[in-house]
């Protein structure tokens, strides 16, 4: 796809590179004299601003938009705080999503002071054969990201560092981990992993002293981050990475799933661990899961109740998919959230996120 405007009396034409916003309709140019309100008034009717001039100048600009954008109030229904607060990260992602910046086809920024981030945009996206576009949004998303993959997220119960890749979720609330860590194992000589990520949870088991772990994602990305993180632990003996649309061949004695936990349409390929439209994975997984365990085998689920606290999902259902599924619950643990938003009353959802927890259900069949 290509993105296309005016300049010094030319029409320009770039290769659009965005994993969220479709191309602009129409481009026009800002630079160093360019001012917020103005910008922001432009990207609001749905222009988009490419910026020629100083890099570190077009960054403040950015930021200078963004806090432009009413942020959600609180109405007392935390359904409808809660699709006013997702409206407005909408928001604000579209209109920051405006602001553009050209990239050459091997990754250099041809702006003032831009930095060498040829190294890190090659370790996100696959390079393309011609001059850019790009949302200078999407290109500080991959310094972050990048930034996330050197330093790693401390994981105690690996007693170590897992390396989230870009686009793959990184483990940053504890509580699902320290569920697998604690909960007490039978007799387990193959597990499965569902939907892996950066490989967590596969490890986990494998420190635990699994023989065999088969951990399945559909992400290309995560596959790469889940391999790289076996690898670091010494596991890449013990755990088979697979792709797959969930379940790998063969049956195992337990299968492990922390889907994602809201029910709601992504926006990004990121938000795909959090928002799962019409709750589809998890109404799949449970369905599903008998005819994947081994006799006697067990599943863990594990699942956030935020959206039962939002009223985003009824409290009933989770129970009525296990009994359609002829699943038996032979316990549940729960483990209070401890993420920062869990304690910030400024948070617009922080009556819901305050007394969230989240659960590991023990499933069999019946």
């Amino acid at each position: 796809m290509n993105a296309t405007w005016e300049e010094q009396g030319e029409t320009r034409t770039a290769l659009w590179r965005s994993e969220s916003a479709p191309p602009p309709k129409r481009i026009v140019l800002a630079d160093d004299a360019t001012r917020a309100a103005p910008a922001f008034h432009q990207a609001a009717e749905g222009t988009s601003l490419l910026y020629r001039g100083d890099y570190h100048n077009a960054r403040q600009l950015l930021a200078a938009m963004a806090r432009r954008v009413s942020p959600p109030k609180r109405t007392g229904d935390l359904a409808r705080d809660f699709q006013l607060y997702r409206q407005a990260k909408g928001r604000e992602a579209q209109l920051a999503g405006k602001l553009l910046i050209p990239l050459e086809p091997d990754f250099t920024i041809p702006l003032r002071r831009a930095p060498d981030l040829r190294a890190v945009l090659a370790e996100a996206w696959e390079p393309l054969d011609g001059a850019q576009l790009v949302p200078l949004r999407e290109v500080l998303g991959a310094v972050g990201a990048h930034e996330w993959r050197e330093k790693g997220v401390d994981v105690p119960a690996l007693g170590g560092r897992v390396h989230p890749h870009y686009g793959v979720f990184a483990p940053i609330r504890g509580e699902y981990v320290d569920l697998i860590a604690k909960t007490p194992l039978q007799d387990v000589n193959v597990a499965f992993d569902i939907g892996t990520g950066t490989g967590v949870l596969a490890l986990v088991l494998a420190k635990r002293g699994i023989a065999k772990v088969v951990a399945t994602d559909s992400d290309p990305r995560a596959l790469a981050c889940a391999r790289e993180n076996a690898t670091r632990f010494g596991f890449a003996d013990r755990i088979e990475v697979v792709e797959a649309d969930l379940w790998p061949a063969g049956r195992a004695d337990l299968i492990v799933c922390n889907p994602p936990w809201l029910p709601g349409r992504p926006t990004s390929r990121l938000e795909r661990a959090i928002y799962d439209p019409d709750s589809a994975f998890l109404k799949r997984f449970i369905a599903e899961l008998p005819a994947h365990l081994a006799p006697n085998g067990e599943g863990w689920l594990v699942l956030s109740d935020l959206a039962e606290r939002l009223g985003l999902r009824p409290p009933e259902l989770l129970p009525e998919l296990f009994e359609r599924a002829g699943l038996v619950v032979r316990n549940v643990q729960r483990q209070p959230a401890a993420h920062p938003r869990a304690s910030d009353p400024e948070d617009v959802l922080h009556l819901a996120r305050s007394t969230e927890q989240t659960a590991l259900y023990r499933l069999a069949a019946r």
